[in-house]
């Protein structure tokens, strides 16, 4: 098995929970072996993932004719999700089946013919004031978009409040409000916010508290806005997430559970639990990001995803193979990811 790294500047510099990204670096890895003859991508991210150091390591350690030194998805799921998905590609492409088809035929056992051209997607709107808050969501309304998350939690529950009511003001009601806190809320501010954004007919509140306070997350359940978890699956495993009731919709990141066939399993066991799956990345580069497109695919009548990420990068690997446009993500439709369409990026 090859393996090789890359390197990736974004397009501004990203303050998440663990400080400021500029850049996202991971390794493309594919082989000659008949069972691992596709591509994969391993773009680890430090509270989601293994680190850098680890992730190199554990590719170095796997040897594809030896199942045994494949990575470990709990302990390295990045290295797992791009050994996983070289063997997918390979697969898929040998077969001349989609990726998305694979993913749910294994998983769902529904007609791999039934696989759409287009999966819904959102668009992300950042926690500028209201005015420039209403100023993106009507140029994401005018680009297609019929589904905005808002960013929340960085200004005071007053602004807050204030942005997403001129945002549902301006976009009326045939629009789909969904609301992100990055887990920046107290108990009590969160009840507040919740109340409020249920007259504004918001669809979900994404992570309102810390990843780690699940019994808290269940009890801000059913008072008219559903509960997404997010960060909270970087913490505890989808099962514990299911199991503590935590959750109406659980965000569903490829990158961080291993692999886009573990995704798509963590997706039906989320159904099979009353539970919503909505498939985002890790803002990860093209083959990742193309495989995320086909785990939402494979997830039968799925909800709009965070999959309009590629924008975040100043530049690529090669190529998007997905189209956005109308607020969707195009499907490849090759075998595997998308044919020949990485063909360039094969040692």
């Amino acid at each position: 098995m090859w393996v090789e790294s890359f390197s990736l500047d974004l397009d501004s510099p990203l303050d998440t929970a663990r400080g400021q990204l500029t850049q996202r670096r991971g390794f493309l890895v594919g082989g000659d072996a008949a069972d691992i003859a596709g591509i994969g991508e391993a773009t680890p991210l430090p509270g989601w993932t293994e680190s850098f150091d680890d992730c190199r390591d554990a590719l170095a350690a796997t040897e594809s004719a030896t199942p045994e030194t494949a990575p470990d998805p709990v302990t390295t799921p990045a290295a797992a999700h791009a050994v996983e998905l070289a063997r997918l590609d390979g697969r898929g492409r040998r077969q001349a089946t989609p990726l998305a088809a694979i993913l749910r035929q294994e998983t769902f056992g529904v007609d791999a013919g039934s696989i759409p051209q287009q999966v819904p997607v959102n668009a992300t709107i950042g926690d500028g004031d209201s005015a420039s808050t209403v100023a993106a969501a009507e140029a994401a309304i005018t680009n297609g978009y019929e589904c905005l998350k808002l960013k929340v939690g960085a200004r005071s529950l007053d602004a807050d409040i204030a942005r997403v009511r001129a945002v549902r003001e301006a976009v009326g009601d045939a629009i789909t409000l969904r609301v992100d806190a990055n887990g920046a809320l107290a108990v009590p501010t969160a009840e507040q916010a919740i109340d409020a954004f249920a007259a504004l007919d918001v669809d979900y509140v994404e992570q309102p508290l810390p990843a780690d306070d699940l019994d808290d997350h269940r009890k801000l359940r059913d008072r008219g806005v559903d509960i997404a978890l997010d960060e909270s699956l970087a913490s505890a495993s989808v099962s514990a997430v299911l199991d503590a009731d935590a959750a109406d919709v659980v965000i569903l990141k490829p990158m961080a559970l291993g692999g886009p066939l573990q995704a798509t399993q963590a997706a039906a066991a989320a159904r099979d639990a009353g539970v919503d799956p909505v498939v985002t990345t890790t803002i990860d580069a093209v083959v990742a990001r193309t495989a995320a497109v086909h785990v939402a695919a494979a997830i039968p009548a799925v909800d709009p995803c965070g999959l309009a990420t590629g924008s975040l990068l100043a530049d690529d690997l090669t190529a998007d193979p997905v189209t956005l446009a109308a607020g969707t993500a195009s499907v490849p439709t090759g075998g595997g990811l998308c044919g020949d369409g990485f063909a360039s990026l094969h040692r």
